[in-house]
């Protein structure tokens, strides 16, 4: 019996000591694979997600909007532990690709587009793919294996404004349009205006211009001198703005000049686009927007998404709402933030929010 005790014991020990020399022999990259990871992908610390380089290089960043949009980038950002470095090109698209160039060298661990073309990122974007760093391009249609677009629905917020235009107008009168080529989501929203102006043929266009320099400033002066060809009241009916920047311009000469007779139409919306279309002598009637803020947020999402290894969609759609003056409170002044309370479907998106970043805000305490 002490015998066999004995061989058991020493039987025993060999195994423990087989046991912990497989585990000391598991491979460093196994380890630090699965570490913070979950089933299903997802990330139960900040782990490999923590302190992430994320560039924001922007075609410009001008206007109120663009600010708003800032803003919900970096809050998104900061809430999941990065840190946003903002690169604008001031308009200049060659500037922009040399920027996208730049943010490759400097090993960003993410890169968010604004406002680009295919024909001054796509090289650099693919660039970015081929050193897996993942690219989550806002009204920019670049592509790229595992690259997310994210767009508005720029035919929509057209069609809708439009459509209202119209219906106030009786389906007629003359009608100026403030819009400029060359950036994709302009190009969309003028698919829908060319639609619009074939189906009302009563509707007349007697003005037209555009400038993304100093777009407010430019319009406003444009917008005078047509006032003075036209000094008349019925001789324009409205102003089809397609950015909020040109409906700003248009609506601060009509306003001076005193002929509120005519009404402003916009897209995009910022707190002081709501400002603007709350003031009851203003112009600016109406606009057709996604929460600049929630497209930052949704944007960083989809970003972070891309780091942790989910399966992404390749093309995310924003859905717009149509708010006008009739919509909002006399009484008070709202900011886009308080928005919500007024019109349906504004702000407030969850879209591309997960349950693991939820536990990595937490963990990253903002």
């Amino acid at each position: 019996m002490k015998g066999i005790r004995k061989l058991v014991h020493t039987a025993t020990v060999m195994i423990l000591i087989i046991g912990l020399l497989a585990a000391c022999g598991k491979p460093a990259a196994e380890t630090t694979a699965n570490a913070g990871k979950t089933q299903g992908n997802t990330t139960d610390n900040k782990g490999a997600l923590a302190d992430k380089k994320i560039a924001l290089i922007m075609r410009q960043n001008l206007g109120t909007f663009s600010a708003q949009y800032v803003e919900g980038v970096k809050e998104q950002a900061a809430k999941l532990g990065g840190k946003v470095t903002v690169i604008p090109a001031d308009g200049d698209l060659a500037k922009m690709s040399s920027n996208l160039d730049a943010a490759i060298n400097q090993k960003f661990d993410g890169i968010l587009l604004d406002h680009g073309t295919a024909e001054a990122l796509q090289a650099g974007v693919q660039k970015a793919v081929e050193k897996k760093i993942p690219i989550i391009a806002f009204d920019s249609n670049v592509k790229g294996e595992g690259i997310v677009a994210l767009e508005q629905n720029d035919q929509k917020m057209a069609e809708l404004t439009l459509g209202q235009l119209g219906k106030d107008a009786g389906n007629k009168g003359n009608i100026v349009k403030v819009w400029v080529a060359g950036f994709p989501p302009m190009e969309s929203r003028e698919i829908a205006y060319k639609a619009f102006m074939n189906a009302n043929k009563e509707i007349k266009e007697i003005g037209k211009f555009g400038n993304a320099q100093n777009p407010a400033l430019d319009t406003q002066a444009q917008m005078e001198a047509l006032l003075k060809k036209y000094p008349n009241k019925g001789d324009i009916t409205a102003v089809w703005a397609a950015w909020d920047e040109f409906a700003k311009g248009a609506a601060r000469a009509i306003q001076q000049a005193g002929r509120n007779e005519i009404k402003v139409y916009g897209i995009d919306m910022s707190d002081e686009d709501l400002q603007m279309i709350q003031d009851p002598n203003s112009p600016w009637v109406a606009s057709a927007a996604v929460d600049p803020k929630d497209i930052g947020r949704i944007q960083v999402r989809y970003l972070y998404q891309k780091l942790n290894g989910d399966k992404t969609p390749e093309k995310v759609v924003l859905e717009p709402v149509y708010v006008s003056r009739d919509q909002l409170p006399k009484d008070k002044k709202l900011t886009t933030d308080q928005l919500s309370e007024y019109v349906k479907g504004w702000g407030n998106s969850q879209q591309g929010y997960t349950d693991w970043m939820k536990e990595l805000e937490k963990q990253s305490g903002k």
